[in-house]
């Protein structure tokens, strides 16, 4: 008797029985091949799967520093020199 069944494709087209497996196969084809022979990139895929709310703090929290770097450079930028003073260029001769 036939029935109906839900599958999930890959960005390449690749069927997956489920949406972790399609997930991890995109994830692994970004990831490319890592190490020598059989690659490495699959196990690492499902690992960022089933960490990703680790992952996407770790991401906000690098989001943060980097938007305080750029004020502190931005801050940096517009002080006064301080002790140093700029030097006038000089022609090359």
């Amino acid at each position: 008797m036939a029935h109906t069944g839900t599958g999930f494709f890959d960005r390449k087209g690749h069927f997956f029985k489920t949406a972790r497996d399609a997930t991890v196969s995109d994830l692994a084809a970004l990831l490319g091949q890592i190490g020598e022979g059989e690659s490495l990139a699959p196990g690492i895929a499902y690992m960022l799967l089933e960490r990703r709310a680790e992952i996407e703090k770790l991401f906000a929290e690098h989001d943060q520093m980097l938007a305080e770097e750029a004020a502190m450079k931005a801050a940096r930028e517009t002080e006064p020199a301080g002790n140093v003073a700029k030097l006038p260029s000089r022609p090359a001769h």
